[in-house]
């Protein structure tokens, strides 16, 4: 956890108004996966205001990363695709 990086959840209306957003990777997961099973897809954004926040995330060469665009909107999205295939026998 740092100050710094945020996890922004999103999918679950498709227009943004039920944006989630959490402090620790795994509980974004957890939400993202629910809202995919629901909704069939979501995806988490990965929010870095710093260059000590990058560091924390992914090291030198996420500090890189940031230092090319520290403007942009989100630094990585990871998205989650949930297909329901019915009974399996």
């Amino acid at each position: 956890m740092h100050k710094d990086v945020e996890y922004q959840v999103s999918g679950f209306d498709g227009d943004g108004s039920r944006d989630m957003y959490f402090n620790v990777a795994s509980k974004a997961m957890v939400q993202a996966m629910e809202v995919a099973m629901a909704t069939g897809h979501s995806h988490i954004d990965v929010l870095i205001s710093s260059k000590f926040g990058a560091r924390h995330f992914g090291g030198e060469d996420a500090v890189d990363r940031y230092q090319e665009d520290p403007d942009a909107s989100a630094f990585e999205r990871w998205e989650f695709t949930a297909n329901n295939v019915g009974k399996v026998s």
